[in-house]
């Protein structure tokens, strides 16, 4: 058949015409294994614990990012006053399509267990999707799709996921702070999670979005003008809607306590793993040589064995490793499979209650809660190193990790990273410097403790702690 449709919640019908060599080369991408690897792998980790109907998969969300990217492009095709470049236009649509292919099991849970074991081996790649991307997309399988459309094209392809080689108007469509990423899976997890904030006015950022040129220089080069997106100053309370909606979804979705407390238990399950795989000491884990995770702990680095891996493989071995005769693999796999997590202190909202009750906009009284933040988890660690035995369930899982709603600092891609907003006056200006609404939004930090409630004395540890901190932050 010419045309090829997929039904979509968000977007509705997403069309292939395989009559055009563009479209067929994405549907042959699509029905590739290591992109149908994708279904297998849920958008949101562990967040289908804390909403149920968050169930949906990095294939879908990689699908609506290539129809959003469709619908940029529009925009770079219709009001670019400069001259088209077809190919890469070619090039966008595509890594926009395959920029998620190196995910692991869990989406981001998975990175974590990459940076634990990357301590001890610098080669792992698995500590960012975007390096497994990178390989994925200029080897094997889905490098030779891509090149039939081009000789290098692949290659070209993945420059543009990893942010590599030159900057235009279309590296913003793939990767900055108004890309077809991101305005997919805003949405689309506000959807699927069930939320009523954090909504994006889509279509009407869409429709103000123009194409106009940004003063860009490197170091002491001299400035150069490139085309870039910029929205138009009827929708500037929409682009502050958009920056606020990002930023309410770290709170309640994706640093959600329950989701990230079963990331840690997950962190530390595999971990464990694959240290007693490599240790020689297999037998305690209770799974067969051949199984998916057995293969990657004795070689993590190898890309066939991490492409054996998803999601339906971790659930599906969970009942097995419950019969595990290593304590630490048996209640970590039973606490996931029943989802009896361990407990929460939020230590920064403990603290912060303690310092600022008044929740004072005093730039000295939020130092000091980050400094006592910084003590107490410093303590916690010595607790945990002390509590946690070889073959001990570890009695302290820490958690600290801090999200901007809008990052004022201009990176490598300089003008095309930011959110640039016309002025009634006609000049193009970051929105960090345009809008109060964004310049007033605080970065959210999170510092939490969670422990075992078998332990009985933890928790009045942790809780101690903390309140000392609490009282020599007044007493400084």
């Amino acid at each position: 058949m010419a045309l090829q449709r997929i039904r979509d919640p968000l977007h509705n019908l997403i069309v292939f015409d395989t009559k055009k060599q563009l479209d067929r080369m994405l549907w042959d991408v699509i029905c590739s294994p290591p992109f149908q690897r994708l279904r297998r792998i849920k958008q949101l980790g562990f967040s289908e614990m804390v909403y149920p109907g968050a169930s949906h998969s990095r294939f879908a969300h990689s699908l609506g990012v290539l129809q959003t990217a469709r619908e940029l492009m529009r925009v770079v095709k219709d009001r670019s006053d400069g001259e088209r470049t077809e190919q890469r236009e070619h090039m966008a649509i595509a890594a926009a399509l395959v920029h998620d292919v190196g995910h692991g099991p869990f989406s981001h849970a998975f990175e974590e267990v990459g940076r634990v074991l990357k301590l001890k081996d610098p080669k792992l790649k698995l500590a960012r999707h975007e390096e497994m991307s990178d390989q994925l997309i200029t080897e094997g399988e889905l490098a030779d799709i891509l090149n039939d459309f081009g000789s290098g094209f692949a290659t070209d392809v993945a420059s543009m996921v990893i942010e590599d080689g030159k900057k235009t108007v279309h590296n913003a469509v793939v990767s900055s702070q108004f890309d077809a990423d991101r305005l997919d899976y805003m949405r689309r997890d506000r959807m699927m999670t069930g939320n009523r904030h954090s909504s994006v006015d889509f279509h009407w950022l869409v429709n103000n979005l123009e194409i106009g040129e940004v003063d860009v220089g490197v170091d002491d080069e001299p400035a150069k003008k490139i085309p870039t997106f910029i929205i138009g100053p009827k929708a500037v309370h929409a682009a502050e809607a958009y920056i606020l909606g990002l930023f309410q979804l770290y709170p309640t979705v994706y640093f959600h306590k329950t989701t990230r407390g079963a990331e840690k238990l997950f962190t530390e399950l595999l971990v464990r793993l694959v240290e007693l795989v490599q240790d020689s000491m297999q037998e305690r884990v209770a799974l067969p040589s051949q199984h998916p995770l057995i293969r990657f702990a004795k070689k993590p680095d190898n890309v066939e064995n991490i492409l054996r891996l998803d999601d339906t493989v971790v659930w599906g071995s969970l009942s097995q490793l419950r019969e595990s005769n290593d304590p630490v693999i048996n209640c970590l796999a039973g606490r996931l499979l029943d989802r009896k997590l361990f407990k929460c202190i939020d230590i920064r909202t403990r603290i912060q209650h303690g310092i600022n009750p008044d929740n004072l906009p005093d730039p000295e009284l939020s130092d000091g809660i980050d400094n006592c933040c910084e003590n107490v988890f410093s303590k916690l660690e010595d607790v945990r190193k002390r509590k946690t035995g070889q073959d001990r369930i570890p009695a302290v899982l820490l958690d600290k990790a801090s999200r901007s709603a809008y990052n004022t600092e201009i990176g490598s891609r300089g003008p095309i990273e930011r959110i640039n907003i016309r002025t009634d006056g006609g000049c193009p200006m970051d929105l960090g410097q345009r809008s109060r609404v964004v310049q007033s939004i605080g970065e959210f930090k999170v510092t939490r403790a969670y422990f075992d409630p078998s332990e009985s004395d933890i928790e009045k540890i942790i809780l101690k702690i903390v309140d000392e901190e609490v009282k020599n932050g007044f007493s400084s």
